[in-house]
């Protein structure tokens, strides 16, 4: 069942007419602002992929990807969770060379989402991916990748208030960011579950990177769940934004330096995935056919919530609730898409 949170004296900055209108700015203005930070180009991306190829991310292992056959080839497809490794794959068919970057409207369906008031099972990101080089594989580029991407929504964000003067979502503090390992967090309140840790952190510094995510801590268990096949858990991160509204961090991008051939390696075998070592990806990705990248998601929906200053996910995306998340919205006023 659905978990809805209803903020005290909650109302919507803005009308459903001008959400939409504003929506229509914040994708504008972002696009803009990212292209020009990284470098990025736009593509066209897919919204199934064969089974067969591995291409498919698996997230945490346990969600259910959606799929079935295509009646014309025979083949069974699958519509994606997420393009992290899709892109790796692209950057190299498409001739990108060291420093240029692709981006692209993803759209998901997870089924198995847990729905609450920032999780919905239609996922729609701006997915990119850069090309780098061997050398840029360290902690210090990590940082000033996320620093470019905090700089975009920071920028963006200053636009849309000179429009919406009544929007006020975040401070200029919060372009200084606060860099920080699951270890070093866990250290700081090893008696608080993961994402109570996550709360503590982002409101105290309300932006924070959260960096090496995947892996497990001194306590035996992992921060949080990632795929072993797409970022290197030693060098990848999640960027947050203290929500004022929910109080409550809000994660906004998934990001990371792509695993190299070693790292896939060893991932895989931690993880216990050595069965997809069959897959052509990741054939080729062991073999150094591919290109070095970082890469990341920004949630669309996750971003104009934060910039609009909204409760709930739905306020500013179409998707489907469950009919008690509907009616406790209902009568708080919160108008559902």
């Amino acid at each position: 069942m659905a978990k809805v949170i209803i903020p005290k004296k909650y109302k919507a900055k803005l009308t459903p007419y001008d959400t939409q209108r504003a929506i229509m700015l914040i994708h504008s203005i972002f696009e803009k602002e990212l292209c020009s930070e990284l470098d990025l180009s736009r593509v066209s991306a897919p919204l199934l992929v064969r089974t067969s190829t591995g291409l498919n991310d698996n997230l945490n292992g346990y969600e259910r990807p959606v799929g079935f056959d295509i009646k014309e080839t025979g083949e069974d497809c699958e519509v994606v969770q997420s393009l992290a490794k899709w892109k790796r794959q692209a950057l190299r068919d498409y001739d990108f060379h060291v420093g240029k970057g692709l981006y692209t409207d993803m759209n998901a369906i997870r089924r198995d989402e847990e729905l609450d008031n920032i999780h919905s099972v239609y996922v729609d990101q701006w997915d990119w991916e850069k090309v780098i080089r061997e050398s840029d594989r360290n902690l210090n580029y990590l940082k000033k990748t996320v620093q470019k991407i905090v700089n975009a929504i920071c920028d963006t964000e200053s636009i849309l208030r000179e429009i919406y003067p009544e929007l006020h979502a975040l401070t200029p503090k919060q372009r200084a960011v606060k860099y920080i390992t699951t270890q070093e967090l866990e250290d700081l309140y090893p008696e608080l579950p993961p994402k109570e840790r996550e709360n503590m952190i982002v409101e105290k510094y309300r932006t924070v990177c959260l960096m090496q995510i995947g892996g497990k801590l001194k306590s035996g268990k992992p921060h949080d769940g990632r795929a072993p096949d797409y970022d290197d858990w030693e060098m990848n991160c999640d960027i947050l934004f203290w929500n004022e509204i929910l109080g409550q961090a809000l994660e906004i991008s998934s990001m990371g330096i792509r695993v190299s051939p070693e790292s896939l390696d060893r991932q895989l075998k931690i993880a216990g995935c050595d069965d997809r070592r069959k897959f052509p990806f990741h054939k080729a990705l062991l073999a150094g056919e591919l290109p070095f990248t970082i890469g990341g998601g920004i949630g669309q929906s996750r971003l104009c919530m934060l910039l609009l200053g909204c409760a709930h996910i739905g306020e500013v995306q179409t998707s489907v609730w469950d009919e008690e998340s509907i009616e406790t919205c209902k009568k708080a006023g919160i108008f559902i898409l």
